[in-house]
């Protein structure tokens, strides 16, 4: 996997476990990953990101639901 530069989420947790991380890349998709668990990396395109965004902010997802994936 190319290297990617990662950051992370505002809507992580406070705690230092808590982290997720994001990291984009021109015309692909975004990948996600937990900060503790960084060789399991995720990916979704970009309106399923941002759907599950929007979803996010609106209060719509809770801790449990996990990222959809496509």
């Amino acid at each position: 996997m190319p290297r990617h530069t990662w950051r992370k989420s505002s809507y992580s947790g406070s705690g230092q476990d808590d982290c997720v991380e994001v990291a984009t890349q021109p015309g692909g998709p975004v990948l996600y990953r937990e900060s503790d668990l960084p060789a399991a990396v995720g990916r979704c395109a970009r309106p399923v990101w941002g759907a599950f965004l929007r979803d996010v902010k609106a209060g719509h997802v809770s801790p449990e639901r996990r990222v959809p994936v496509s």
